[in-house]
């Protein structure tokens, strides 16, 4: 809940931005809405606001120094730790651990790492064996094709295991659309068996995966 110009004055300004208040004044105002101004909190409420203070002025003395995505993620564990513990100080609370060892859970683990990492190596190494350096001179975003894939085959595991085979055709056509100018060059048409290939090996390992989850699933329930 703060605007753009917020943030930007904040990396540039850091400690001196009034915008790093301003944010932190949002933040103890929404608190103090959803608990309806009850002072019975006023401890907790405290350790949030001057904790999400602290918190995001080391995370603004270390941007530019360390990954932004690996330090936007570090912020929200912390702050979310931080309410975590001071609610769990308010109302102590149970947390199990037994849902990450039962049959389901590990079975879900296991298939969602096949259909992603385990099938991306799988697809490399059957492709390595074509060389498309001489056609791939275009830019292109750095390991592209191998989240477009695990994201694909995602969509594929999750159609199967809802039920909604159907899907997957409107995947497969909607690819075709985003892949119609590389595949309707004759020049390229290298580059059209590579990406036809590794297409249908991508969604020959989801349907696989998928099926085969779904059987699993069946027989643990």
């Amino acid at each position: 809940m703060q605007p753009n110009h917020w943030v930007k004055d904040k990396v540039a300004r850091k400690m001196r931005s009034p915008y790093l208040y301003f944010h932190i004044g949002v933040h103890a105002l929404a608190l103090l809405l959803l608990l309806g101004f009850n002072m019975q909190y006023w401890l907790g409420i405290v350790i949030i606001v001057v904790s999400h203070l602290l918190i995001d002025i080391i995370k603004l003395e270390l941007t530019g120094r360390f990954n932004e995505r690996l330090l936007f993620f570090a912020d929200q564990i912390m702050h979310l730790l931080v309410i975590a513990l001071v609610v769990y100080a308010y109302f102590p609370y149970n947390i199990g651990f037994g849902w990450l060892c039962n049959d389901v859970t590990l079975l879900t683990l296991s298939f969602l790492i096949l259909v992603t990492v385990t099938s991306s190596i799988i697809i490399r190494i059957f492709v390595s064996r074509w060389d498309l350096s001489d056609i791939t001179e275009k830019a292109s975003l750095e390991n592209a094709g191998k989240y477009i894939g695990m994201l694909e085959r995602l969509f594929v595991f999750g159609f199967i295991v809802a039920g909604y085979w159907e899907g997957i055709g409107f995947l497969i056509a909607a690819k075709s659309v985003f892949r119609f100018g590389d595949l309707s060059r004759a020049v390229d048409r290298k580059l059209t068996e590579y990406i036809l290939i590794g297409t249908l090996l991508s969604f020959g390992l989801a349907v696989i995966s998928g099926v085969g989850y779904t059987y699993l699933i069946s027989i643990l329930k």
